[in-house]
């Protein structure tokens, strides 16, 4: 599977993307909420490491690297602004590492936060930003590039912009924050349009809103443009007047009691699958356990078959005494 790049897999079908990364190493203890920088790429990269296999072996066919915020800007609010390139380069060679000739290894670019519509040098730096990162990506070898989380299409546009002079697949994705629009009022459907006219191979959304709040969104993209479209919702459920998991007072401390069971992300699987949507992931909140149901949800994960002897005279477990497994093996 690896000689297949990612244009030629989704050509076969849905391609199932990652989890979160930095919400789910912060609960582990190794990413410090507040700044959510992936110096643990550095500091403690067996942390890093075992999510990945996580998601691997949950049935993931692409890995996303942990250059989230892996900037210069970004690591200077900590301190590490002269470790972008160790930072970057460690973080493609773990994900790497694990990919082995299993799944793809997509570099990653982020909102920079210095983004201005109205100002011809805020553009140039984030120009700059994304070419410093994507030729350290590049250079280790990534095999396509995700440039993700844009409120501001004219972000997302740059990041088309860079990740295409690469020669690299590029995959772009927007957000809506509160409001079911661009930071600059622009909709789904135009947004989408946009982005593929400016070259991008794979345009769609991300991050911020669950799985009820973003698909709307991805029919309406649906229906305008006939691309490959790519949908990564967060793993937590919000209310309809604060789609925005960011935005409620629970972030990022008390978010656990909002966490999407497994059963409804293997049903929005299902549901992006049905409407067209062709790169189907999941982004924060959303661990192993999410990405293995959407990968059953969707075929790509036989059940176990480990040896387990059941049937016999009496029950080994509450799951067979109460008949689970039965319930389990008929859905």
């Amino acid at each position: 599977m690896k000689n297949k790049g990612i244009l030629e897999r989704l050509k076969d079908g849905p391609v199932l993307g990652d989890g979160g990364y930095l919400l789910e190493l912060e609960k582990r203890g190794w990413v410090r909420a507040g700044p959510f920088t992936p110096e643990v790429a550095l500091t403690y990269p067996d942390a890093l490491r075992e999510l990945h296999i996580e998601f691997r072996q949950a049935g993931a066919e692409v890995l996303q690297t942990l250059t989230f915020y892996a900037s210069r800007d970004k690591l200077a609010t900590v301190g590490l602004q002269n470790r972008l390139e160790d930072l970057n380069r460690a973080a493609v060679r773990i994900a790497r590492e694990v990919a082995g000739d299993q799944c793809l290894v997509a570099g990653n670019l982020s909102l920079t936060w210095m983004y201005e519509p109205d100002s011809a040098s805020a553009k140039d730096r984030v120009r700059k930003t994304f070419d410093e990162q994507l030729e350290v990506q590049v250079d280790e070898g990534v095999d396509f590039i995700i440039g993700e989380t844009f409120s501001w299409l004219g972000e997302a546009l740059i990041a088309v912009e860079c990740a295409k002079k690469t020669g690299l697949p590029a995959m772009v994705t927007i957000c809506f924050e509160n409001k079911d629009e661009t930071a600059e009022g622009k909709s789904a459907a135009y947004a989408a349009k946009t982005l593929f006219d400016a070259g991008a191979d794979i345009v769609g959304m991300n991050c911020l809103r669950p799985p009820e709040h973003m698909l709307p969104a991805m029919e309406q993209m649906r229906k305008a443009v006939s691309g490959y479209l790519a949908c990564q919702p967060v793993g937590y459920h919000t209310p309809v007047d604060k789609p925005d998991f960011t935005s409620l007072p629970e972030f990022p401390y008390g978010l656990d009691p909002l966490q999407v069971t497994r059963g409804d992300m293997g049903d929005y699987a299902v549901a992006a699958r049905d409407m067209g949507i062709n790169y189907i992931g999941a982004c924060c909140g959303a661990v192993a356990i999410h990405i293995r149901e959407m990968a059953r949800a969707l075929g790509k994960f036989s059940e176990d078959t480990r040896l387990w002897k059941k049937g016999g005279e009496k029950p080994m477990s509450a799951y067979e005494y109460y008949g689970h497994h039965i319930e389990r093996a008929n859905k």
